[in-house]
């Protein structure tokens, strides 16, 4: 294995572990910055954030749509968010 792939194989398991064992969404390779769909507000969010951020925002949608979610998921994500980064959830969760 090359030097950089085991750098970035590194990288990806230390960002697993930031995330909560019941997470079962993808892991993201990059960040991304992100608008909050009611205010327009924009934030930049870590590829780690932005996991979490697309797991909440599905899990959102399905029970917008009454489909069956775990709302105990959801609930555990924006607490994730609220704990990890106070400041991107107030701009794009809250």
């Amino acid at each position: 294995m090359r030097q950089n792939e085991k750098l970035l194989k590194n990288m990806k398991e230390l960002d697993k572990q930031r995330l909560p064992k019941w997470f079962n969404g993808e892991l993201y390779d990059e960040g991304a910055t992100v608008q909050n769909r009611f205010s327009g507000e924009k934030y930049e969010l870590n590829n780690v954030e932005l996991s979490m951020y697309d797991f909440v925002m599905g899990a959102t949608m399905c029970m917008e749509m009454e489909l069956p979610c775990n709302v105990n998921e959801l609930r555990q994500g924006l607490s994730w968010f609220r704990q990890n980064n106070a400041e991107a959830y107030m701009v794009l969760l809250d």
